[in-house]
C-alpha cells in the first residue's frame, strides 16, 4: 500500500501544513501547546507509509496511551492485510487459495467489500490483484503486458469467486488471488478513531493515508484538509473542512504504468484495464472504510455514475477530477469557503 499525497493535513499552524512534517519520527510522540489543551502527536510506519495521530488534550498520559492503542489497531490491520508480509492473512490467502480460520476483521472486511461489490455493479472487486501482477511484472520490463497476458489476468478477476465464512476463505480458480488495498487503510481509520473514543480523547486527527476526526482543532473550528490538484502537487484545488466525516482520496497518479496515467494501480475488472474518464476522486463518507471503497470505486465508475451513486447514499459526498482538469462534486461536499 502507497500513501496517497492528495491530500494534506492543516492545523491551524501555518498554510496547509502536512501532519508529517508535526509528528517527526516513527512511534515518538510529541506535544504542543495550543489553546487551552495540549496538542499530542504520534507516529508509526504502516501500510507502507507513516501513520500520524494528533490528539488535543490536557492529560499528556492520557493522549499518549490513546495514541499508543490507536498505532496498534492500525499496525494490527496491516499485518493481517498486508500483500507483502508472509504472515499476513491475506499473502496466506493467495499463496495457498484457501485459509483457515480467518480472523474477525478480515471477515468484517471481507463482508463490506461483498457488499461494495453488489452495489456498485462489480466496479469494486477485491480480485483484481492478478491485473496489477500483470502490469508490476511487465512495468518492471519497462513494459506493459500484452493483450493476451491481460485477457489471462482479467479471466482471474470475479468478486464472485471469493467464498468466506467463519471458518475459511476460499479462492474457487486457481491463480486468483485479492488485495485489500482499497478498503483496509479505511477500516483503520475506523478503528484508531474508536480506540481514541474509548480513552476519552474529544478532538483528534488520524492520517493513515485515509483521513478521520474527532471534534475541532481548537476553539470549535474544524479540522482542515487541503485537496490537491492530482498533476501539479502544489496546488490546493479545494480546502475541505472535516465534520466527523472520514475522507479518502484515490488517483491515477499513486502508481502508474505509463507516463500518460493511462495504466495505473486502479483496475476496471470489465476492461481488464484501469479506467479512462477520471485522474482523482475524493470521497467523505460516514465511515472510513466507505469513504476508502467508494474512492476506487467511483474512480472506476466513471463521473456521472459515481455522482449518482454517491447522491444516492445517505452522508456520502464526492469530488471528482477529470484527467482533462474538469471537476464536479457533490452539493454537500465540506468545502471551506474563503
Amino acid at each position: 500500500m502507497r500513501r496517497r499525497r492528495l491530500l494534506s493535513a492543516s492545523l491551524g499552524l501555518g498554510a496547509m501544513t502536512g501532519l508529517a512534517g508535526l509528528a517527526g519520527l516513527a512511534g515518538h510522540a510529541g506535544q504542543e501547546v495550543l489553546a487551552e489543551q495540549i496538542l499530542h502527536t504520534g507516529s508509526d510506519l504502516a501500510f507502507g507509509t507513516t501513520v500520524t495521530i494528533t490528539v488535543l488534550h490536557i492529560d499528556t498520559l492520557t493522549a499518549q496511551a490513546a495514541i499508543h492503542e490507536a498505532l496498534q489497531q492500525v499496525r494490527r490491520i496491516d499485518a493481517l492485510m498486508s500483500l507483502q508480509q508472509e504472515r499476513s492473512q491475506v499473502f496466506q490467502l493467495n499463496r495457498r487459495g484457501i485459509l483457515a480460520g480467518p480472523d474477525a476483521h478480515l471477515l468484517n472486511v471481507l463482508s463490506f467489500a461483498y457488499q461494495l461489490s453488489l452495489l456498485t455493479a462489480g466496479a469494486f472487486d477485491v480480485t483484481v490483484q492478478p491485473l496489477w501482477e500483470a502490469f508490476s511484472l511487465a512495468s518492471a520490463m519497462g513494459a506493459l503486458p500484452s493483450s493476451t497476458e491481460i485477457a489471462a489476468a482479467k479471466a482471474l478477476v470475479n468478486w464472485k469467486g471469493l467464498e468466506f465464512d467463519a471458518e475459511q476463505v476460499r479462492l474457487m480458480r486457481p491463480g486468483m488471488s485479492i488485495t485489500l488495498n482499497g478498503v483496509a487503510q479505511g477500516y483503520a481509520v475506523d478503528l484508531a478513531l474508536q480506540a481514541l473514543r474509548n480513552r476519552g480523547v474529544q478532538h483528534a486527527l488520524l492520517d493513515t493515508g485515509e483521513f478521520g476526526s474527532i471534534g475541532s482543532k481548537a476553539h470549535d473550528q474544524p479540522w482542515l484538509l487541503g485537496v490537491g490538484h492530482p498533476r501539479h502537487s502544489d496546488v490546493v484545488t479545494a480546502t475541505l473542512k472535516m465534520d466527523g466525516r472520514k475522507v479518502a482520496t484515490s488517483g491515477d497518479y499513486a502508481t502508474f504504468f505509463s507516463p500518460d496515467f493511462m495504466h495505473h494501480h486502479i483496475f476496471d475488472p470489465a476492461r481488464g484495464d484501469s479506467p479512462l474518464e477520471l485522474a482523482s476522486v475524493t470521497v467523505v463518507a460516514p465511515t472510513g472504510i466507505l469513504a476508502d471503497g467508494l474512492s476506487t470505486a467511483f474512480m472506476v465508475m466513471g463521473t456521472e455514475k459515481a455522482l449518482a451513486l454517491a447522491n444516492k447514499i445517505h452522508d456520502v459526498d464526492a469530488m471528482l477530477i477529470a484527467k482533462n482538469g474538469t471537476i464536479r462534486r457533490t452539493s454537500g461536499f465540506p468545502v471551506e469557503q474563503t
